[in-house]
């Protein structure tokens, strides 16, 4: 099995690596991409940038060159519900564009001929719930602007009521494993929760803790569950 797990910033990155230290720096197309192993399993790690085509097209370079068997996309969110709160870790039951409206006759987050939620890794989540893993599951959004206001976080939730949190890149990067035909599993932890306080100031100090608890969902995963 060849486990590919994607970050969108290079610090994510940087922590992700600290679970390979035995890893090789390769090269896709100009990207550079870290193979190793965690938990005996083989492992490609990359950065797939901010943004949904940053994160669509890094995608699938790295589906159409290893052929992974399993995409996981880690690193942090922000939080969009008193149900889950900085720190929390959410495994994505649900995946879905806040941004998205093809017009009059169309919901919105479904773009033109695709869903309007996409579904991760069912049978990986099963397993996740029934090792107790320390984790929310629900829905994120994701969509091409940092969220950082009570307004923005209403709106997204006016028409998806049940959003846990939200993002730049879960959305384009479950469209592109649905494509290509490979699972995929977003693990995220909240940075910041949008609308309360300073959460720009709240996200800029979380990394001072790093997030490493998300990560180390990601290895328990890799370890135990795959």
């Amino acid at each position: 099995m060849l486990v590919a797990i994607l970050a969108a910033m290079d610090k994510e990155l940087q922590l992700l690596l600290s679970l390979m230290p035995q890893h090789e720096k390769i090269e896709i197309d100009g990207v550079d991409y870290y193979r190793g192993q965690i938990g005996g399993k083989e492992v490609v790690a990359g950065k797939c940038g901010i943004g949904k085509v940053n994160a669509a097209l890094n995608t699938y370079r790295l589906i159409e060159t290893l052929h992974p068997d399993i995409v996981i996309n880690s690193g942090v969110a922000g939080g969009a519900s008193s149900k889950i709160g900085i720190g929390e870790v959410l495994i994505a039951d649900r995946i879905a564009y806040h941004d998205v409206w093809c017009g009059p006759g169309t919901e919105i987050g479904a773009a033109d001929g695709y869903p309007r939620f996409f579904l991760p890794a069912g049978q990986v989540i099963d397993k996740c719930r029934e090792s107790g893993m320390d984790c929310v599951y629900g829905l994120i959004c994701s969509g091409d602007r940092f969220i950082h206001t009570a307004e923005e976080v209403a709106e997204i939730r006016s028409n998806f009521p049940d959003v846990l949190a939200v993002d730049m890149e879960s959305a384009a990067i479950a469209h592109t494993c649905s494509l290509c035909g490979v699972p995929v599993l977003i693990v995220r932890v909240m940075s910041d929760t949008p609308g309360e306080g300073d959460n720009i100031s709240q996200y800029e100090n979380f990394w001072t803790d790093a997030p490493k608890k998300t990560f180390a969902c990601v290895e328990k995963i890799v370890e135990d569950i795959l």
